[in-house]
């Protein structure tokens, strides 16, 4: 019994971190799919539709198309991450004098990622059609 005590508890760990990422997208989708069943049945009835329930299907759409705004936060917000990592490799440099080692240049070279990704996000902010 006592064998069984870590294999439980690794388990555990594991399971709720599964649940955690996957258990609101699941409830999402089974949400997505009653309604979707609600609406079959009325239509199939013949009832009409409400304009209320057709914005309320279409929110999600709307919210997740790419607008120009939306990129250009993501771009600033990405561009602030990198700077904050390079600047976080010019501390360890700094410090390097005082405790020894070089982690510096991967700091800096780490640092180009998020501040890459960022520029194209600004970039594409200012190209992209939708200005909402």
């Amino acid at each position: 019994m006592e064998d069984l005590v870590p294999l439980f508890a690794i388990f555990a760990v594991f399971g709720t971190i599964t649940a955690i990422v996957f258990g609101p997208s699941y409830l999402k989708y089974r949400e997505k799919r009653d309604m979707q069943v609600t609406v079959r049945q009325a239509v199939d009835k013949g009832l009409e539709l409400p304009p209320e329930l057709l914005d309320a299907m279409t929110k999600d759409v709307e919210r997740s198309l790419p607008s120009r705004t939306k990129d250009i936060r993501k771009g600033v917000l990405s561009l602030a991450a990198g700077v904050g990592i390079a600047g976080f490799g010019i501390v360890v440099e700094g410090a390097t004098h005082v405790w020894g080692g070089n982690g510096a240049g991967a700091m800096l070279g780490i640092a180009c990622i998020p501040a890459a990704i960022g520029i194209a996000f600004i970039v594409l902010g200012f190209f992209n059609p939708n200005k909402a």
